[in-house]
């Protein structure tokens, strides 16, 4: 390494450590208050799931003004990922992956809507848009029926059809991961 090189290397070490990011006492524990506003993950069972309900109906409407332009008319034929169909082709030569055929539980719907869409303004949706558009896509996908509702009670209670299809690593303890503090 030339002189010049260790100099300047030497001075952009000398300047990270510098850096307030390594300082002590940088920053400030986060308030309850605060991470409670970040703590919206929801688990199979249904823990996290906020307040609110919608229908299947409501649902149809909240999925045109907000996802039909990337998903397509009744989920399908959209530009972006199909949500309807699919079910039984999982072990067929060509699987088509859908929230029907392949996901395993309806409550990653929900949560996947709640924090990552509509793709414009992911999150925007408010609970109660969340479980509608939720029964709708459900309801598309022959889970739940027309006149269907979702709310933080009946959402972790729905079977999905490939509820069964995932075979958990022997290594991975879900009871150890969700221990409660």
């Amino acid at each position: 390494m030339c002189s010049l090189s260790k100099t300047l290397f030497t001075g952009a070490i000398a300047l990270a450590l510098g850096s307030p990011v390594f300082a002590y006492d940088f920053g400030r524990p986060a308030t309850p208050d605060e991470i409670a506003l970040w703590d919206i993950d929801v688990r199979p069972d249904g823990k996290g799931l906020p307040p609110g309900s919608g229908t299947v109906v409501q649902g149809k409407q909240v999925f045109a003004d907000n996802c039909a332009a990337c998903h397509g008319d009744n989920g399908v034929g959209g530009i972006k990922d199909r949500l309807a169909g699919g079910q039984g082709t999982l072990a067929s030569a060509a699987p088509l992956k859908t929230v029907g055929s392949y996901w395993p539980y309806a409550t990653t719907l929900f949560d996947y809507v709640h924090r990552a869409m509509p793709y414009q303004a992911p999150g925007s949706l408010s609970n109660h848009d969340t479980y509608a558009v939720a029964a709708y896509i459900l309801n598309l996908n022959g889970i739940l029926p027309a006149d269907g509702k979702l709310d933080r009670d009946s959402l972790p209670k729905v079977r999905m059809p490939n509820r069964d299809g995932f075979v958990p690593d022997p290594q991975f303890d879900p009871a150890k991961l969700f221990r409660e503090k």
